[in-house]
């Protein structure tokens, strides 16, 4: 089994160097020279040369990519290594698949349920698409943008399928108080 860590964006340069969307909480640690990563689709394993941050983004190079065409040509293909190769011992980490579905309580009541984590620089930001409950309450059917932050998400059960959610005021609508 193989986990998502990047997924390649578009080329930066002629010489091969792309942007990624990193999928990994510690980028710095994951994307070393030498790294070798599977694809999905499997285009062959890519074996990295370089990492450098450009401004808020990830640049990588692989040997296996040398200009632009081919950059090109792999766009938007994912990057992954072996589960084994993560660390899962890190109980704040879980993966994205195992977020999306899950019920945001606030207290008892249902906020919603994840659809999507966008991965950030500082931190994820978890969608939420509200509740029939939450659109009564707020007069709003738009998607919630949550930080992914333990001060605002304290508590993340996956077996349960939830997570609960302590909003500072005027994060979500309907619960200023």
């Amino acid at each position: 089994m193989s986990t998502v860590v990047a997924r390649l964006g578009k080329p930066h340069g002629i010489r091969g160097e792309m942007t990624v969307e990193v999928r990994t909480d510690d980028p710095d640690e994951r994307f070393v020279p030498e790294a070798v990563f599977g694809t999905e689709p499997d285009i062959g394993p890519l074996t990295l040369t370089r990492a450098r941050w450009h401004r808020d983004r990830l640049l990588l190079s692989f040997a296996e990519v040398p200009d632009r065409n081919r950059a090109e040509e792999i766009r938007n293909t994912l990057i992954t290594v072996d589960a084994e190769d993560t660390d899962d011992d890190d109980e704040d980490a879980w993966y994205i698949d195992d977020l999306i579905g899950a019920d945001a309580l606030i207290g008892e009541h249902l906020v919603g349920k994840v659809s999507g984590v966008s991965p950030g620089a500082a931190q994820d930001l978890l969608h939420i698409t509200p509740s029939a409950q939450q659109v009564e309450r707020s007069d709003s059917d738009e998607e919630i943008l949550v930080p992914f932050v333990a001060e605002i998400v304290p508590d993340v059960d996956i077996d349960a399928g939830r997570i609960v959610l302590t909003p500072p005021a005027g994060l979500i609508p309907g619960f200023d108080d």
